[in-house]
């Protein structure tokens, strides 16, 4: 009954896994933030911070985790640029803002060893960018009086191409 079954079912498997990767192709499409929207997002962002009074670095990242566009103020500490970096492959990567890993990745948690690897870091300010449903790139902040006032700048960058995103 087994050899039967096999003869019949596994053939009939293998067609409808064959006709289903014809039907999908060989490649498929997805969306990306230009350099153009990543760089008015960083603008926003930096100028948020400053108008608060910090000097900060910014760095937004395209779906992969790959820098599109970083901007540094004048007087942040050299540390920002790569930390900015960093939170935003962070939130891109983990596909989380960088406050909700910090939230689940504490030490002594079952998840505290994500903050050992490298590039992670579990610090708000890292921020996905998102249109129609699908992640786009992400937007990392550094430098400001901590994790919040880091992401409300990120949330600052991201609301000034919302409308570009939707279209």
């Amino acid at each position: 009954m087994r050899a039967l079954l096999a003869l019949f079912v596994l053939p009939a498997m293998l067609g409808m896994a064959t006709g289903t990767q014809a039907q999908q192709g060989a490649t498929f499409e997805v969306r990306s933030l230009t350099p153009e929207a990543a760089l008015k997002a960083a603008s926003a962002a930096l100028a948020k911070c400053r108008a608060a009074g910090y000097q900060v670095g910014v760095a937004v990242v395209d779906r992969a985790g790959s820098p599109l566009v970083t901007l540094r103020d004048r007087f942040a500490g050299p540390h920002t640029f790569q930390t900015a970096l960093d939170k935003a492959y962070t939130a891109v990567t983990f596909k989380i803002s960088t406050t909700e890993l910090e939230a689940v990745s504490r030490p002594g948690g079952a998840m505290s060893g994500l903050r050992q690897l490298p590039r992670v870091v579990a610090i708000g300010g890292g921020l996905q960018i998102s249109a129609a449903g699908s992640q786009v790139g992400g937007i990392g902040v550094s430098g400001a009086p901590g994790g919040e006032a880091d992401e409300a700048c990120a949330k600052a960058g991201i609301a000034s191409i919302a409308d570009d995103l939707e279209m």
